[in-house]
């Protein structure tokens, strides 16, 4: 629960209490990044940096044409499905995407052509297990 800052105390020193009190809690302790640098520190801001980031996060993506996204979300799945724990989470994955690529077949997007066919799912499972073998 938040407390409120006491009457008669400095703004600064109720922060920096709460704040000390917080530490010797322990609740600060083992912070995902904790003892490295922020990203970013140092650096001066551009104009639009937070569309610049938005536009990073998203890959890229947007603005591109509806053929060029399908792409790489073909990549993508393809790549998720290559780490997937299991092959049937990996079939699952590839199978969703299958349907999008045959979706786009029937009715083209705009952009350049597609160039994608559906994966064979077997492959995919048989190239994982490849991989989780070189992995160990």
């Amino acid at each position: 629960m938040t407390q409120r800052k006491p009457p008669g105390m400095g703004f600064e020193s109720w922060i920096d209490k709460q704040i000390r009190e917080a530490q010797e809690r322990g609740e600060f302790d083992d912070l995902p990044s904790a003892g490295k640098p922020l990203p970013g520190a140092g650096e001066p801001l551009e104009e639009d940096w937070w569309i610049r980031k938005k536009v990073r996060e998203e890959e890229g993506t947007t603005g591109l044409p509806p053929s060029l996204v399908l792409r790489r979300q073909a990549e993508t799945a393809k790549a998720r499905a290559l780490a997937a724990p299991t092959d049937d989470e990996a079939r699952a994955i590839i199978g969703e995407m299958n349907a999008k690529i045959l979706d786009a077949l029937r009715k083209p997007l705009s952009g350049p052509p597609l160039n994608l066919m559906p994966f064979d799912v077997e492959q995919v499972v048989l190239e994982r297990k490849g991989n989780s073998s070189a992995r160990r």
